[in-house]
């Protein structure tokens, strides 16, 4: 009975310090969450107080014969510094078909993000690609009615933009253009197609001396560009005696300030250089994510 009574009691001990043991680690899981949701809300003040929480989208366009792909690194970089919460695709078909994927965002959303995939991206029909642009916007639109969005192109996803924006046909129904940011915007030709390095250059004015049947026509609809609207232009500069970033020539970048400026609430060119300005670099050039992130959304 002695021996019996001994177990019981080294049982009821083995018992307590089970329990304990629980207790310690569940309060260790208890004190680690209390310590991560301290640090992201205090991630999330530092985002509040350094850049504007709206609900306002912002629409990323990829370039000729490219995806979403090369538009992931700025997106990415603008969620990693807290400027954008969420990021969604808008897949459009080679029939100009929208399919959205993502979780989408909700009114609690701040600064959301819609990375816009042409199957098409070798289309140069750029009323054809313009018209995708506007399904998009309104895709997102039968979902969230949103009054105002920004858009970021590169390279000829910037004549799509153009091509859509000032096409009052296409502007209607639309919700207010209020930033736009071009990078390595291909206005007025690109080398190798329909542009070649050092042949062109700008008027005192901003006009191009040799214009494109495109910039022609996006000349001729330029007072139709929305006055409300912020423009970022960022170009490459190689450097290399081209006066180009590879593909698109200084000249055909900055052409675009003949286009907005007397019409658009505000206008800024940057020009970039070196290596890192090259055509295709500029998409993963993290000075260009920081002209970016501060232009649309910091305060």
């Amino acid at each position: 009975m002695v021996k019996q009574a001994e177990n019981h009691g080294v049982d009821g001990v083995e018992l307590m310090k089970k329990k304990l043991k629980w207790l310690l680690l569940l309060g260790g899981v208890l004190l680690l969450v209390v310590v991560v949701m301290g640090i992201l809300q205090s991630y999330r003040s530092k985002a509040e107080e350094k850049y504007r929480q709206t609900a306002t989208p912002t629409f990323f366009l990829h370039g000729y014969g490219s995806s979403y792909r090369a538009e992931q690194q700025m997106t990415d970089s603008a969620v990693k510094a807290g400027a954008a919460t969420t990021v969604v695709r808008a897949n459009v078909s080679t029939a100009g078909k929208v399919t959205l994927t993502g979780s989408g965002w909700n009114s609690k959303t701040r600064n959301p993000i819609v990375e816009i995939n042409f199957a098409g991206n070798r289309n140069r029909n750029y009323q054809t690609t313009a018209s995708w642009v506007r399904r998009v916007i309104l895709a997102e639109m039968k979902i969230h009615h949103f009054k105002k969005y920004n858009f970021v192109a590169h390279s000829m996803g910037n004549t799509t933009f153009m091509n859509f924006i000032l096409n009052r046909k296409l502007q209607t129904g639309m919700p207010q253009l209020a930033k736009q940011v071009a990078l390595a915007g291909s206005f007025n030709g690109v080398i190798g197609l329909d542009d070649q390095a050092n042949r062109n250059s700008l008027s005192a004015n901003g006009r191009p001396r040799y214009l494109t049947e495109n910039y022609r026509y996006l000349v001729n609809q330029r007072q139709n560009y929305p006055q409300q609207a912020e423009i970022l232009n960022l170009y490459g500069n190689l450097e290399d005696g081209s006066n180009s970033d590879g593909r698109v020539t200084i000249a055909s970048a900055r052409s675009l300030a003949y286009l907005v400026k007397k019409r658009g609430k505000s206008y800024r060119e940057v020009e970039l250089k070196g290596k890192k300005a090259q055509h295709s670099a500029l998409h993963n050039n993290q000075q260009v994510n920081r002209y970016l992130i501060n232009f649309l959304w910091g305060k």
